[in-house]
């Protein structure tokens, strides 16, 4: 398997070599045949490079423990599931995995758009296989997970034990997807600037791969919240941990993309800007990957200090110089057609959502690095906290949230501002009405002020569901619930970006609750005895031991009471895995008890089984993911394709008898 791997690997690095050299030489010299070959060097290299990782992923099931990546994440005893997820758990295997993922969607996109965009697609196949190759020469020659070892183990280290967790099965590889998948609008992007092709027809081309992109890479981000809050046993779900920093990066400059393309498709404006914020994304994404793997920044994500870091910054540098360099090449023919009339116009709202949602990257991108430039300036590492990011990103979510409530209803060019007034009337009395309960009721006037915001943009969201279903109700005769199902359907770009909207406000009252109002006690305690926490009382019942087949658990029982109301009974484990005795790691007892998650956390314990208990009460946390599944149905929705016109389903016979007659 070693064998096999490798030498895919290598086919496919001189294939996306010769398939550069054929595509660029077919389209230059316009040899139809040299160029067709160029698209099928892709084909294959999306083929070799699955016949590499099926190999390593065999690797993993034999437990071959003669390839050194094997030895180092995986074990006899480790459950199967685990010892499949293994195979990304490390730094060869995601680039692997990684690669996998971009080869096989560049080459699905080569073949999907291959009637449609004939004039892009050359510049765009050069352009993905020039980041394949770059990824292949790195897990070639620096980075291989086929490497063997001079003596064979009898068994592995096993995997990391912060990563034996139900999390793993999903948060590495959709996040790892969604950096991948954004290789193919950045490759049609490139494209565009290449042939100076700057009208609509690439943006066209590339919507629903970054959807698709920007969709993968948000649901890893929520799965790696989750993730968190259930094993690092902070009391929270963001850290703002410099790899989950950079991780969001990517995801909030794509979402401004896909605001942004709007009104170039509407009224041909912000083509510079679109272009920047494609460019924009895929840097970061490679950005993060030369963080994660260079150790320059302290994370709980990050792997060991490695040369690929070295690699990767300077694909880096190579990604922004002839990224940048075409884009001022070409901004003569990147003009605006049209010009901002209003600021209370829709082209205006959207600048305005793509510059806060710039500033929050930057802000984001600020904190995360300024150890970096601190210790290169100052010779002193400062690092940036929670803190920061909350007083500075804070008040621009509220921004933001205002403008999701406001966008909607603005008008291309010009807004009649009494008919917005009318049309925002009663959400801006609800949020009003909840900010004022809340300055008398909460500790906290900032909560306060926030929930009034949320409100009031949850209540324009809503008011223009209603508004849209009862319109086609009254048109179509149907009942609310076909009529509201028929309008998600068939305005599924409008109302599934509704649905994503309502989805994010959904996690901001959840965020708000749980960073107001969060309670934290530690207790020590022994078996029987009981502390109080707001108004819960939690009962220390002891310690019980057990054993798997790869690790001794240490569980603690505590039973949960609201008032004098039995609410649960929750176990708090500490897990000790062999081969990392010394690491320990932790599963949170969680119980939600109405709108509070009870949340214990188990931090030592003595041979007479006392205990020190940490307790957290998080109010409101299920919101956030009742949220998460909200975004779930509104990233589908935008999937949707759209219903096709009675006339174009007309048979073409049919249709041209009828034109004769």
């Amino acid at each position: 398997m070693a064998h096999l791997g490798s030498g895919a690997l290598i086919l496919a690095l001189i294939l996306a070599i010769y398939g550069i050299v054929a595509t660029l030489f077919g389209a230059r010299r316009r040899i139809p045949e040299l160029l067709l070959s160029g698209y099928r060097a892709t084909y294959a290299v999306a083929f070799l490079v699955a016949i590499a990782l099926i190999a390593l992923v065999v690797s993993f099931l034999r437990h071959d423990f003669r390839l050194a990546y094997v030895a180092g994440r995986s074990s006899r005893d480790m459950p199967l599931h685990y010892v499949i997820a293994a195979f990304y758990g490390g730094q060869e295997g995601s680039l692997l995995y990684w690669t996998l993922v971009a080869s096989g969607l560049g080459a699905l996109a080569l073949y999907l758009h291959r009637r449609s965009d004939r004039a892009l697609l050359p510049y765009m196949n050069a352009t993905l296989l020039s980041v394949l190759t770059f990824l292949l020469l790195v897990l070639t020659v620096v980075s291989s997970p086929f490497r063997l070892l001079p003596v064979t183990p009898p068994d592995g280290a096993g995997l990391n034990p912060l990563l034996r967790d139900p999390g793993m099965m999903a948060h590495p590889p959709f996040l790892l997807s969604g950096y991948a998948s954004f290789t193919v609008p950045f490759a049609f992007g490139m494209a565009a600037l290449i042939t100076g092709r700057l009208g609509s027809d690439w943006l066209r081309a590339i919507r629903r791969w970054t959807l698709l992109a920007w969709a993968l890479l948000g649901l890893g981000l929520l799965i790696g919240a989750w993730w968190a809050y259930h094993v690092l046993g902070w009391g929270g779900y963001w850290g703002w941990d410099p790899v989950e920093n950079l991780a969001l990066l990517p995801w909030l400059t794509s979402t401004a993309f896909l605001h942004s393309v709007i009104v170039q498709e509407r009224r041909g404006m912000l083509k510079v800007w679109n272009l920047a914020l494609l460019l924009a994304t895929f840097a970061l994404c490679i950005f993060g990957t030369f963080i994660v793997r260079s150790g320059m920044l302290s994370s709980v994500h990050a792997f060991a200090v490695s040369a690929i870091g070295h690699w990767f910054l300077a694909f880096l540098a190579l990604v922004l110089v002839v990224g940048i360099g075409l884009l001022i090449y070409r901004l003569p023919g990147l003009q605006s057609e049209r010009q901002i009339e209003s600021v209370s116009s829709r082209e205006a709202g959207f600048l305005l959502n793509n510059l806060l949602l710039t500033a929050i990257a930057f802000a984001v991108f600020w904190g995360t690095t300024f150890p970096l430039f601190s210790e290169l300036f100052w010779d002193t590492r400062i690092t940036v906290g929670p803190p920061f990011y909350n007083r500075v990103i804070g008040p621009l979510l509220l921004v933001l949230f205002l403008l999701m409530a406001i966008g909607p209803l603005l008008a291309w060019r010009r807004t009649d501002v009494r008919l917005l007034l009318r049309n925002v009337g009663w959400p801006a009395a609800a949020g009003i009405i909840v900010g004022l309960v809340g300055l008398v009721l909460l500790s906290r006037p900032w909560a306060a002020i926030a929930y009034a915001v949320t409100v009031f943009a949850v209540g324009v969201t809503l008011q223009e569901f209603w508004r849209g279903t009862v319109a086609r109700r009254r048109n179509a005769r149907e009942n609310v619930l076909v009529a509201a199902w028929e309008l998600l359907r068939r305005n599924n770009r409008r109302y599934g970006g509704y649905l994503v909207h309502l989805a994010i406000l959904l996690m901001a009252v959840g965020i708000i609750a749980s960073n107001a109002f969060q309670l934290e006690r530690q207790f020590v305690l022994r078996p029987g005895e009981q502390g109080t926490i707001g108004p819960y009382t939690v009962i220390y019942r002891g310690l019980e031991d057990r054993r798997t087949a790869d690790a001794e658990i240490v569980a603690a029982q505590v039973d949960i009471y609201r008032g004098q109301r039995y609410a649960g009974t929750v176990e708090s484990f500490r897990f000790f895995y062999r081969n990392y005795e010394d690491q320990p790691t932790a599963r949170m007892g969680i119980t939600l008890v109405g709108m509070d998650d009870v949340y214990v956390v188990l931090d030592r314990w003595e041979d007479d089984g006392t205990a020190s208990l940490r307790v957290y009460v998080n109010p409101l946390v299920i919101w956030i993911w009742i949220g998460g599944v909200v975004f779930v149905l509104g990233t589908v929705t935008l999937f949707w394709p759209q219903p096709v016109p009675a006339l174009a389903r007309v048979p073409q016979s049919v249709a041209g008898a009828t034109s004769e007659a």
